[in-house]
């Protein structure tokens, strides 16, 4: 018995009208949630109804409504979202090097620089979580991607969590250092942009930030605010070793043979 094939059936998406799919082609599902700092109350459902419908859904019905703690309720909204955008119309902030393989990258390195490159690695400020800086940089890596610390000819060193930029930025010019790798996840009052902006400032007064290729990464950074925080870029989420190696290493070439 063959496969039936049901692919006359499937709706293609219309990308100038683009909506969230749900369960079919068009129909605006989405599912939200959220916490109100009121009781669970048949009230406190009637007002998570009502501010799903100002958010733009249509038909939006409570899935869940749960005591978050004394004083708050939780809720989880489904709803069909009205609007639409028009995706072809989208342009977004985004890196644009290629991304090679470690051996491709050590080669790169060999042919181009003749030295292995310096990278520094840290979780800046008051910043304590380490987790995106040791994907990163150590050997292990990260969903089967090798850490910088593997690379024959990078010289990646990871110096932790809390340190401070005065410590990183003296790092950077005692090891003489060609990047320079800042990790934050604690987002909280924007201390993370904050601290960024502070690390740039700083290079600036010291006549570093041109000498060195400056990255940042975490769960709330996006390549957008790496720019607007002064950054050479910035990785999200997900990000592999080999991605960000990518980058600094082409940006080193590019910037090599603008001095030729």
């Amino acid at each position: 018995m063959t496969k039936a094939d049901y692919s006359h059936l499937v709706k293609k998406a219309d990308l100038k009208k683009l909506k969230p799919y749900g369960d079919i082609m068009d129909d605006g599902v989405v599912q939200v949630s959220f916490t109100l700092p009121v009781p669970v109350s048949p009230e406190a459902r009637e007002a998570a109804v009502q501010l799903a419908h100002k958010m733009g859904f249509d038909e939006a019905k409570v899935a869940a409504m749960e005591h978050a703690a004394d004083g708050f309720s939780f809720f989880v909204i489904y709803g069909k979202l009205k609007h639409a955008i028009d995706f072809t119309k989208i342009k977004a902030v985004k890196i644009e090097s290629e991304v090679m393989g470690r051996e491709a990258i050590d080669n790169l390195i060999r042919e181009e620089l003749g030295r292995k490159v310096v990278v520094l690695g840290a979780c800046t400020g008051y910043d304590a979580h380490t987790v995106g800086i040791d994907a990163i940089i150590n050997m292990k890596g990260f969903a089967g991607d090798y850490g910088l610390e593997r690379y024959e000819w990078l010289d990646a060193r990871n110096l932790g969590a809390q340190i401070l930029n005065e410590e990183l930025l003296k790092k950077a010019v005692e090891l003489k250092a060609d990047a320079l790798l800042v990790s934050k996840v604690v987002t909280q009052h924007d201390i993370h942009i904050k601290d960024m902006k502070d690390l740039i400032e700083k290079a600036d007064k010291l006549g570093l930030r041109d000498k060195l290729i400056l990255i940042c990464g975490g769960p709330r950074v996006t390549h957008q605010l790496a720019l607007e925080c002064g950054f050479d870029a910035g990785f999200g989420v997900g990000t592999k070793p080999s991605a960000v190696a990518s980058y600094l290493v082409q940006e080193l070439v590019k910037r090599q043979n603008k001095k030729k």
